[in-house]
């Protein structure tokens, strides 16, 4: 009999729940973190992390998606959207490592036994107080906005907003590059600068093969990437530890920040002229400016609202555009005119601008009694990308059920996105909009 995607839903509901109810002596006894500290003050440790997010998924497919050959209007999936682990610490008074590792994206259409790989490996000299410190290595301290570098156990929406990865898994591995860097903070001034060597595109996934008259990352040797991001934090003061911004301090700070940020890199991409003779050059741009803003409305019951704004000013070249799928559920396409590509694939970054909004409540901390509370969401992406006749808007609305004591989490999504299609005069405009609902199980420590 088939299982349904409701079923699973239903069971993953049912399931957690009855973990969150677990005994309180076990609650008590769950460590908060793993830490092992070489001085007695605890400014010399180690710790570790671990934390794994699991997808159920239904999606209501592209037109002409197909899986393996065989056609795929509609598709329930599960998988492994995130694994990761971290071990970092800082050894002596200035000397501080960082690495992390794990998998992305293991799903039950995919390939099989992927492997863990570094995602970050890093080390950092402490030069002035907090004011500057310079590290190297493979790394996520980069431009050009907030969430470039996200945190991902604390994202508000189920997924962090990944039109601000740039570049991810062109010219670098998952966002991080391999970097030299400078970080710090100077007062209430939060900043990061970075020196990239970026990646061989010819080894790369995230694009197709080959040049056409419309922009593509080069294949030639790269050029150096610079970029920074600069926030102004107003009210309570953000950790830099590590490079990843939260998504959400659950009514436990006041957050008012004020960022600034961009991507430089010359002659990252190229083009052939319109009568094929000529190969063009072109530098890659990325200029970013956002908000984000969150409050405790009762410090007692810690109910709180978030709020984050950005605007990005992206030049990748004439008409560039990237579609991107989450985990994709299909492996092609056999329609030539649907533009988004297969599965749930929507157009995501591109030579234009881009608005991105998102806002949340959470209610108070025992809403549930012991079994914790609730944070309802909800985002947009409004992009005008030069390839694009008509504008491209995604949306997003979603609920977090925050279970305490046992750092889990289960959240439910649905999102809905538009399909465009070339026309015979070779217009690529809105044709419809297709949905996916999914809900995750993150669990952490």
């Amino acid at each position: 009999m088939r299982i349904t995607f409701l079923s699973v839903l239903s069971f993953l509901f049912i399931t957690s729940a009855a973990f969150a109810q677990g005994e309180k002596s076990n609650t008590k006894k769950f460590p908060k973190e793993l830490r092992y500290n070489f001085s007695e003050d605890g400014e010399q440790y180690v710790k570790a992390t671990f934390l794994a997010q699991i997808w159920g998924r239904y999606t209501d497919n592209n037109p002409g998606t197909t899986l393996y050959g065989f056609d795929e209007p509609t598709s329930f999936d599960m998988g492994l959207r995130r694994v990761r682990m971290q071990v970092y610490g800082q050894l002596t008074d200035r000397i501080f490592f960082y690495t992390q590792f794990g998998q992305n994206n293991l799903s039950s259409s995919g390939p099989r036994k992927q492997g863990i790989f570094f995602h970050d490996a890093l080390g950092e000299f402490k030069v002035y107080k907090n004011a500057i410190s310079i590290g190297a290595g493979l790394t996520a301290w980069t431009g050009a906005s907030r969430y470039s570098s996200p945190a991902i156990g604390s994202i508000l929406t189920l997924d962090a907003p990944l039109y601000q990865q740039y570049t991810a898994d062109i010219s670098d591995q998952f966002v991080r590059k391999l970097s030299i860097y400078a970080k710090g903070k100077i007062g209430k001034l939060d900043y990061r600068l970075a020196l990239s060597d970026p990646m061989a595109i010819p080894v790369s996934t995230g694009q197709p093969g080959g040049i056409s008259t419309s922009s593509m990352y080069s294949s030639e040797p790269p050029k150096a990437q610079v970029h920074g991001y600069f926030m102004y934090q107003f009210m309570d003061q953000e950790d830099n530890t590590t490079p990843y911004n939260a998504g959400s301090y659950y009514g436990k700070k006041t957050i008012v920040n004020l960022g600034v940020g961009f991507v430089q890199q010359p002659q990252a991409m190229w083009n052939l002229s319109d009568d094929l003779q000529d190969t063009l050059r072109s530098n890659l741009s990325i200029l970013s400016t956002d908000f984000f803003f969150e409050t405790p409305l009762d410090k007692t019951k810690q109910n709180a609202v978030t709020a984050y704004a950005a605007y990005t000013f992206s030049d990748y070249g004439k008409n560039y555009l990237r579609n991107t799928g989450v985990m994709n559920p299909a492996t092609g396409n056999s329609n030539p005119m649907v533009v988004n590509g297969a599965g749930n694939a929507f157009p995501m970054n591109g030579t234009g601008n881009t608005i991105y909004a998102q806002a949340g409540y959470l209610f108070r901390k025992d809403l549930l009694k012991n079994l914790g509370t609730i944070q309802l969401f909800g985002a947009l992406q409004h992009s005008t990308f030069d390839a694009l006749d008509d504008p491209m808007l995604m949306y997003e609305l979603g609920a977090n059920w925050l279970i305490p004591g046992n750092n889990a989490k289960l959240s439910l999504e649905y999102q809905s996105r538009p399909v465009f299609e070339t026309d015979a005069l070779g217009d690529a405009k809105t044709t419809a909009r297709k949905g996916m609902v999914v809900m995750q199980l993150q669990i952490g420590i």
